[in-house]
């Protein structure tokens, strides 16, 4: 359950990747998934992150420095080292853009508030993507305006947050080298639980095209893709939220506390 209880979210612990790169062929790279309290997540334990500034998570700081410039916020939120989206309350994800989805936001924020191509944000009404009052279908379209092609990563050595977890959003529609593999669209059914979908790993999406994504992410990094898209909620808190109704809303990680047998060296 993610803060505040606002969330339907169904966050799981993803399947584990540690084992060898032959009993994961052999598992089919499928998983049972189980719900996982706070605590680390493999990948990026002990990575020290910066604090995120105020105006990419306080509502009101965020108002006066983009207006409705989506597009600008998706860019710093992307580009500044310590922001994180808080998916589950505690599962800390930062926010990764492909090169291509960059560029094209950038293009979008340089022409203004008022370009078509503005990244919506939908009322604190639509919790879920299946109550976009513009329409919904069971699909893996994605327009990069009102939905998102992405995918969750773990195991990410340096990602924001200190968890090794990471939203990947790339272009989608558009040739994009990081964007979903032929058969990521073609498998797509994110409107299901996690538990009935398959986990791909760095060699697999090697395989599949997406040839930088070892570099990117690490060798160890599996992803799931998702569909998302961003929404309020009723205090103007801005979240992330993927199709199957698991999302993170911006916000700082809270800092890590020092156990106290730590002073006797245990």
């Amino acid at each position: 359950m993610a803060v505040g209880a606002w969330s339907s979210c169904r966050c799981v612990v993803a399947p584990g990747f540690a084992a060898s790169a032959a009993a994961r062929r052999s598992s089919g790279l499928r998983g049972s998934l189980r719900t996982r309290a706070v605590g680390g997540m493999g990948g990026g334990a002990g990575v020290a992150h910066p604090a995120m500034p105020p105006h990419l998570f306080v509502p009101s700081d965020r108002e006066a420095r983009y207006g409705k410039n989506v597009a600008r916020y998706l860019l710093e939120m992307g580009g500044t080292q310590g922001a994180t989206f808080n998916f589950c309350g505690g599962m800390m994800f930062g926010l990764v853009l492909s090169d291509a989805l960059t560029q094209h936001l950038e293009q979008v924020a340089d022409a203004g508030e008022g370009h078509a191509g503005q990244p919506r944000v939908y009322p604190a009404s639509v919790r879920r993507m299946s109550q976009m009052p513009d329409g919904y279908a069971r699909d893996a379209a994605a327009d990069n305006v009102r939905v998102f092609h992405g995918r969750e990563v773990r195991q990410v050595p340096d990602a924001a947050g200190g968890m090794g977890m990471a939203i990947h959003l790339s272009l989608a529609g558009q040739n994009d080298p990081e964007g979903w593999t032929p058969q990521e669209v073609d498998e797509y059914s994110g409107w299901l639980s996690d538990r009935q979908r398959r986990w791909r790993n760095a060699d697999l999406l090697t395989a599949e095209g997406f040839d930088a994504f070892p570099t990117k992410f690490g060798p160890e990094a599996f992803t799931l893709h998702h569909r998302f898209y961003l929404h309020l909620d009723q205090a103007g808190g801005l979240w992330l939220s993927a199709e199957d109704g698991c999302e993170g809303v911006a916000q700082p990680s809270a800092p890590k506390t020092r156990s106290p047998l730590s002073l006797f060296g245990l």
